[in-house]
């Protein structure tokens, strides 16, 4: 694909890189509301990969979009806790004429989650995944609020009422997302004794991983202050774990591991009844995603893409219907 706007980008590569010129700059993925680009800084002596991350120009961001200057806040904040994360070089600027976004360095390694599981180059490190995974958000929960701008709360109760009032929005009936919420209500904890930072997507697919581990956390977009347990749900929810399903955190490993790695560098002891009930509501949250891809591919993107996630609203229903009958074991 062409550069659709080489002359900012060109000038915004000789801001970052002082007389540098810009090449191979080609899109690499991205949705509706937001852009990722690949591009290299040629310099006299060597060229420096970077990622531009934007917002597609007059796309609505989802509520649960934090925005890119709170991104990149919580990505530095993250990484002074020792969390590895893409090094941001610049922040867009009205004057670079590119719309809202920033710019990191380039990090080697993969993403797509069937190769991690799969591939033998990464068989080394699927060894210590899990136990990183445990470790990183350990150090992600740990990040000081007095480092992060203003941010989206949501905790238990906002949670529930997030759920409800999506449920409430969506015009067709859902038996089976109804009843999982009356079971969240029911089973609530309490709130957690202190909010912390949450990275909101944790899982394969958000990270670049190389044969020796985990280079890079990606994908800050829904970040927000909360309960820590939610990140420790999410990435085992079946969905993530790529058809394997006795192995519940991404396909790669037991729930034990990843608590026991957590709490070594936390000092807190994971309650596994909380974790499942995040659990619930993090498939609760997929099957309600996938609902919305059911109206926009009614109204105006009938795509492939949009009706393969459609078609995961039914999963949904079955893995909310398992956890509430399998109680903290199920699945």
């Amino acid at each position: 694909m062409a550069d659709p706007f080489p002359e900012q980008m060109a000038a915004l590569v000789d801001r970052i890189v002082p007389g540098a010129e810009l090449a191979h700059m080609r899109r690499l993925s991205g949705g509706a509301s937001q852009e990722t680009w690949a591009f290299e800084a040629q310099g006299a002596e060597v060229a420096q990969k970077l990622i531009l991350r934007r917002g597609t120009p007059g796309a609505e961001l989802h509520p649960m979009v934090a925005g890119f200057a709170v991104e990149a806040a919580a990505i530095r904040a993250a990484a002074a806790q020792g969390v590895p994360c893409p090094h941001i070089r610049h922040e867009l600027e009205p004057g670079d004429r590119l719309g809202e976004g920033f710019v990191t360095d380039h990090v080697d390694g993969e993403t797509l989650a069937r190769r991690i599981q799969r591939d033998e180059e990464f068989a080394a490190a699927r060894e210590t995944l899990v136990a990183s995974f445990g470790a990183i958000l350990a150090k992600v929960h740990r990040a000081r609020a007095d480092d992060l701008p203003p941010m989206r709360i949501a905790g238990i109760a906002q949670t529930l009422r997030t759920i409800r009032a999506a449920l409430d929005a969506d015009p067709t009936a859902r038996p089976v997302f109804e009843l999982a919420l009356a079971w969240a209500t029911r089973n609530a904890p309490p709130e957690p004794d202190q909010l912390a930072l949450i990275h909101g997507d944790f899982r394969l697919g958000n990270m670049i991983v190389g044969p020796n581990g985990i280079g890079a956390l990606l994908d800050w977009e829904l970040a927000h202050l909360g309960d820590p347990a939610e990140d420790l749900a999410w990435i085992s929810l079946p969905p993530w774990r790529f058809g394997r399903m006795d192995q519940p955190v991404a396909g790669l490993g037991q729930r034990a591991a990843l608590f026991d790695a957590y709490t070594k560098v936390s000092g807190e002891v994971i309650d596994p009844a909380r974790v499942h009930w995040w659990e619930v509501m993090g498939s609760l949250r997929w099957g309600l995603f996938c609902a919305e891809m059911l109206t926009r591919f009614r109204s105006d993107d009938p795509s492939v893409e949009r009706g393969m996630i459609v078609r995961r609203i039914s999963e949904s229903e079955i893995d909310l219907l398992a956890a509430i009958e399998g109680g903290v074991d199920a699945r």
